[in-house]
């Protein structure tokens, strides 16, 4: 089930606020009414895997509760081996296999395992989970609540990636507290916000760039082709996913809970270290805290800092899918962040509109690489984005200067609240966000829903 689709917001968002909102006086009643709806949500996708998140869910639960009792860590190790397997073995048995393959000449059985969607997400915060725990910095919560923290249906497909202790305390909150119409209706802009992001600009920009890539795999583009191809994914990438947040965030506003900042307008960044404190701001929070850090970060000298880094970004790439392009595409953002830190060390400050265009060309070329299926395709896109000789003619000149004004103007959806929250309501601004809602909703009637870019990865 989609957020943009109409079954989603005409009946299943309003059947489970009611229901909630019904059996709000009740923290047991309200909490499994919620995990009862999250995984009505995430069964409608495939049912079969179902198990799969309950399963991962409850063992988890089980190894910390079994840590506690006996003061061993191996069940907490144990536990950080079973979904750094269950992760591997969906997500990257048939890459391996491929690789295998390519290197042995043999032929080798597939696997033909269909990918969960949202494992990466609920894998990562039942880990990060454990490692908590591993530093006594986690208590062991009740099952209920500690199975919402992971199901919670806003956040479970695509993120923000949440952490127990931002999340589960937020349960035991009446929904119904002070404030309440104002948390729905600022919930609701946001959500707002993020569906016409997603309807009128990221789904429209989709066609170009998956023509163009296309056709950069079987042809030569010419300058201006390979230019809109980079600039429709570039924006396209970032609507989408931006938007799965703010909605993923208004929602959860709707139901009293606040989920963590995820973008901070990217492609504003005058540096590559600027770029990732901006840019899904919460795996960035996790690799840093679970990966960076523990291999020695900046701290432990110059080669700890290069292979931390360096390794960090490798799996970051990785984290983001089974293929070569996105290993490449991290270790690309691997190398620049080195470049970066090296810069900044020589204390000669870049003037802001220059760190910020070398910035924007450093993550345009990047996404090339990381939209590309092949390598054939991905030279070709950067061959001819350097060749302005080969001329051509540029597609969606408007949408793609929409978009750009979109992703460097429009808030992040933190930004939008602290701004609602200060504002005095005025009823032509909730007439507007209710008139964009409904207009969005028609358009998404004209045709099936397009999926979010990061359900495959």
């Amino acid at each position: 089930m989609l957020f943009q689709s109409q079954i989603f917001i005409l009946i299943f968002l309003p059947a489970a606020l009611s229901l909630y909102y019904a059996v709000a006086g009740s923290a047991a009643a309200r909490q499994w009414v919620l995990i009862g709806a999250s995984l009505f949500f995430y069964g409608w996708w495939d049912a079969r895997f179902l198990p799969l998140l309950v399963g991962q869910v409850t063992i988890t639960w089980l190894l910390a509760l079994l840590h506690e009792r006996i003061g061993a860590r191996w069940p907490l190790m144990l536990g950080v081996v079973l979904n750094l397997a269950s992760l591997g073995t969906f997500k990257y048995a048939e890459f391996l296999i491929l690789n295998v393959e390519a290197v042995t000449g043999l032929t080798l059985p597939r696997t033909e395992i269909v990918l969960p969607i949202g494992i990466s997400f609920f894998s990562f915060q039942l880990i990060s989970y454990l490692v908590d725990r591993m530093r006594g910095d986690a208590p062991i919560y009740p099952y209920r609540p500690f199975a919402l923290f992971v199901t919670v249906f806003p956040h479970l497909i695509a993120g923000p990636i949440v952490r127990h202790n931002e999340l589960i305390p937020q349960f035991a909150l009446d929904p119904r507290r002070d404030g309440l119409a104002q948390r729905f209706g600022i919930g609701f802009v946001i959500f707002t916000v993020g569906f016409a992001k997603k309807v009128l600009l990221a789904d429209k920009l989709a066609p170009i760039a998956d023509g163009l890539f296309q056709r950069a795999g079987q042809a030569t583009l010419t300058f201006a082709e390979s230019w809109n191809a980079a600039l429709a994914f570039t924006f396209q990438l970032f609507l989408d996913f931006s938007a799965y947040t703010e909605m993923a965030i208004g929602i959860a506003l709707m139901f009293g809970l606040i989920l963590p900042e995820n973008f901070r307008r990217p492609y504003l960044a005058t540096s590559l270290r600027d770029f990732w404190r901006r840019w899904h701001i919460s795996l960035s929070n996790f690799l840093r805290d679970y990966l960076y850090i523990p291999l020695g970060g900046s701290r432990s000298g110059p080669a700890r800092f290069v292979l931390a880094t360096l390794v960090t970004m490798f799996l970051c790439g990785l984290w983001h899918g089974a293929g070569w392009n996105f290993i490449i595409w991290g270790l690309w953002h691997g190398v620049g962040l080195l470049t970066c830190h090296a810069w900044q060390k020589l204390g000669r400050p870049m003037p802001a509109v220059a760190g910020w265009a070398v910035t924007i060309l450093f993550v345009i070329v990047g996404w090339v690489m990381f939209r590309a299926l092949d390598f054939d395709t991905a030279r070709n896109v950067l061959t001819a984005m350097a060749s302005p000789a080969m001329g051509g003619s540029f597609a969606g000149g408007g949408l793609i200067v929409a978009s750009a004004l979109v992703s460097a103007l429009v808030p992040s959806a933190h930004e939008i609240r602290a701004r609602l929250e200060a504002m005095t309501p005025q009823p032509w601004f909730a007439a507007a966000a209710a008139s964009l809602s409904i207009y969005c909703i028609l358009e998404v009637g004209r045709g099936a829903p397009v999926n979010f870019i990061y359900f495959q990865f």
